[in-house]
């Protein structure tokens, strides 16, 4: 019989911003003091990059390597405690994606993200560094991206300092109308292109490197929504798909989405509780999923669902590469009691696509 996983507490959704693409193509540049502004905003994704055929996908994530440019631009982010990888290449480029989770008072988890792409010559052709979700510091975005571009562009790190900073003062003084629309800022120097305003976080693309078709392969380690669903209506889930790409599990506070390009699934983010009493799990996985990740490959299913329980044992979380797959845990833990424990944790499958929502 299904058990009520009954942890009070608020558990991390991905938020999904429906109107950015749109914020991004119609918005006009504000003028501010100090601040200017390019013709037009940066689109998210650019234009046509993932109007293309399979290109030589491959969706096996890897480590990022020591040297060259892609260990230069993720070194600083790694050794400040973010998760980086390269989740996914084609025949023209290749994307890293690095994640931290910020807590707040109430021990709910923000992730803040950083998305590079490199073309096949390990030259940077782009990069977003968006804002962190929930309540942050204005400064974050340029925490990320400063020593970043600075390790592969030795100036550009205290000019993004410098813009952000000078953008937010002014912001803070002069304020805005809703009329206004989204107050924006952009620069360029010798090596890139940059935008940035405090909805979607800060832009770079490089002036003199390309990539013309994103990887945009998932094929690896997950499956496609149409052929999980029905296992998610047996788990008590309540989907309607298409085209709902959101279910929840009212019963057990559960929640389950997915990013997809056409019917495939490209990342998947689900939230379970965890109930350990005398050294056993209470809360079984087969309550909400009777038939297992189905919405997993079954190549990297196995080790992913061990990793997973692994994390619901022990009420701790995991951020790193199982199976060639990108594997997030977020666990917040509640009742301790010896060996016993109640948690929830919400979990990622797969990074999203460069310059997509959600991150």
């Amino acid at each position: 019989m299904s058990r009520p996983f009954s942890m009070p507490a608020r558990r991390y959704r991905p938020v999904v911003r429906t109107t950015l693409t749109a914020l991004l193509i119609m918005i006009a540049p504000l003028a501010l003091s100090g601040c200017t502004g390019p013709d037009e905003p940066p689109s998210l994704p650019p234009a046509g990059v993932y109007e293309h055929d399979a290109a030589g996908e491959d969706s096996r994530a890897e480590p990022i390597p020591a040297d060259g440019t892609a260990g230069a631009l993720t070194r600083p982010l790694s050794e400040a405690g973010w998760f980086c990888a390269q989740v996914r290449a084609n025949a023209d480029g290749r994307a890293l994606w690095c994640r931290i989770g910020l807590r707040d008072e109430a021990d709910t988890v923000y992730p803040q993200v950083a998305q590079f792409l490199l073309d096949r010559d390990d030259r940077f052709a782009w990069a977003w560094f968006p804002s962190p979700q929930g309540n942050h510091e204005d400064d974050q975005v340029a925490e990320a991206a400063a020593p970043a571009l600075t390790a592969i562009w030795p100036e550009a790190g205290d000019r993004v300092r410098q813009e952000i900073d000078d953008f937010d003062r002014d912001l803070h003084t002069h304020g805005t109308r809703p009329s206004e629309g989204v107050p924006r800022t952009g620069w360029s120097d010798t090596h890139a292109d940059y935008g940035y305003d405090r909805h979607n976080g800060l832009v770079v693309t490089a002036r003199d490197t390309s990539v013309r078709r994103w990887p945009f392969g998932s094929a690896h380690y997950a499956t496609s929504m149409s052929s999980a669903v029905d296992d998610l209506l047996a788990g008590g889930y309540d989907c309607f798909y298409p085209p709902q790409q959101s279910c929840d599990r009212t019963r057990s506070n559960g929640y389950f989405r997915v990013a997809l390009r056409g019917d495939q699934i490209v990342s998947a983010w689900f939230g379970i509780g965890s109930v350990i009493e005398s050294g056993r799990q209470r809360h079984l996985l087969g309550e909400e999923f009777p038939h297992g990740l189905t919405f997993l490959a079954e190549a990297v299913r196995a080790q992913v669902t061990e990793r997973i329980e692994r994390s619901r044992r022990s009420g701790t979380g995991f951020a790193g590469i199982v199976a060639g797959t990108v594997v997030i845990i977020d666990a917040r833990r509640g009742a301790v009691d010896g060996d016993d424990l109640v948690a929830y944790l919400d979990i990622q499958i797969g990074a999203p696509l460069a310059a997509t929502l959600p991150t």
